[in-house]
């Protein structure tokens, strides 16, 4: 199989999609787009992802109730307002938006998914959104722009859009992904992330996407951590628009190849979130090997990338190797603590139980601080994106309610 990343990619690189985008006034932020249209020209099988939190929002509980569906022909998005923990008027709200985009493509309200995201427990100015959304639908376009337009529409706290698509061969038949995606605060995804809206130009059963969409989540979006913070309106859907020409199998080349390409857009737009941390100055990848069961080593792996210690550690630039082990060794699971190996970089810091007394500290005072840990228990081994946190942080969301 061929693949490569397209320069300037975006949701619209696979063809069967156009984008919308308009100012409503919904986000605090004078002049910043809000609302966002994803359209299909045709219906198209779609798969979705959503948030495990208890309090999930509006939008959320009428995704689930729609999702798989072969016959999806949009996908509405707010921004500056959660539409979450807001009761019976939000999902009254949630139905009005899906009705007055139906009624603008000729389709069922059943075959459009609504996203919001922002400010949670305050009722949708549904005036201004059905504004925003009749000027984002008078916008619609497959053009490079449009695509643009939309990504800086879903942003709340994110300080740069996200985008990325490639293109890939297989058998000498091409095929597309594409995406883009919102996220840099309560960023802690359990089976999705803060939003992200994928599009691909093959054809598939809703019911074979979900299964894939759900095992590259795994690898990618709930790789990923900022705070900790498992957000109420987590999101991510799929739309498989069937214009390649190129049926996508139960197993087999083709299907390998779509689900190589779907991990490295998802993987890329997790980075992408991670580094755009709220605050954040720094890319931290922690890999944990010689776990006896990958869940074991995603589990040590994760407690080094959320524990505060080692964030503020690494935002300093200091290798204190000590917080790191410490999160290991209250993980929960199974490790010998004399046998245990800790590099930073490209730097052992500890091993067999004690430190090396090696000098670190170049290894932490970069952009990009790489954390591996030799569990010696076994073979398995995981991965977790995360970033430092930042005085920044804490002002950006102690000022976030208005």
């Amino acid at each position: 199989m061929e693949m490569e990343s397209i320069d300037g990619g975006s949701v619209l690189s696979p063809g069967g999609f156009r984008a919308g985008w308009s100012r409503c006034g919904i986000k605090g932020a004078e002049g910043e787009p809000d609302v966002a249209l994803l359209v299909s020209d045709a219906p198209v099988s779609a798969p979705g992802l959503f948030t495990t939190n208890k309090f999930a929002a509006a939008p959320v509980r009428w995704n689930r109730s729609i999702l798989p569906c072969e016959e999806l022909r949009a996908v509405v998005v707010n921004s500056g307002n959660a539409n979450a923990c807001t009761g019976e008027q939000g999902v009254r709200d949630v139905r009005r938006t899906a009705a007055l985009v139906a009624e603008l493509l000729g389709c069922e309200p059943r075959h459009v998914a609504v996203a919001s995201t922002g400010i949670i427990g305050h009722p949708l100015p549904m005036g201004r959104l059905t504004e925003g959304v009749r000027a984002a639908h008078a916008a619609l376009s497959a053009e490079l722009r449009a695509a643009r337009g939309a990504e800086r529409a879903i942003m709340t706290t994110d300080t740069r859009p996200k985008a990325c698509a490639v293109r890939a061969r297989t058998g000498g038949r091409p095929f597309c992904v594409g995406g883009m995606a919102k996220g840099s605060g309560m960023i802690a995804p359990r089976v999705a992330t803060m939003l992200a809206f994928l599009t691909t130009d093959l054809r598939a059963p809703a019911p074979l996407l979900q299964q894939v969409l759900k095992r590259a989540g795994d690898l990618s979006f709930n790789r990923i951590t900022v705070d900790g913070d498992t957000s109420t309106n987590d999101s991510v859907f799929l739309l498989a628009s069937g214009t390649s020409g190129l049926e996508l199998p139960d197993d087999g080349p083709v299907a390998r190849a779509f689900e190589e390409a779907l991990l490295r857009v998802m993987g890329e737009l997790a980075r992408q979130m991670v580094r755009d941390g709220e605050g954040a100055t720094r890319f931290i990848e922690v890999t944990v090997v010689g776990a006896r069961t990958a869940e074991e080593a995603e589990r040590c792996a994760r407690a080094v990338a959320e524990s505060q210690l080692v964030k503020c550690a690494i935002h300093g630039g200091d290798p204190n190797w000590g917080r790191i082990v410490c999160a290991a060794g209250y993980c929960g699971v199974a490790l010998n603590p004399d046998n245990v190996c800790l590099d930073l970089g490209t730097v052992r810091v500890f091993e067999n139980g004690l430190p090396t007394g090696a000098d670190a500290a170049s290894e932490v005072a970069g952009p990009e601080v790489t954390i591996r840990l030799d569990l010696r228990e076994g073979n398995a081994e995981a991965t977790i994106w995360s970033c430092d946190l930042s005085g920044r942080y804490v002002e950006i969301n102690a000022e976030y309610h208005p």
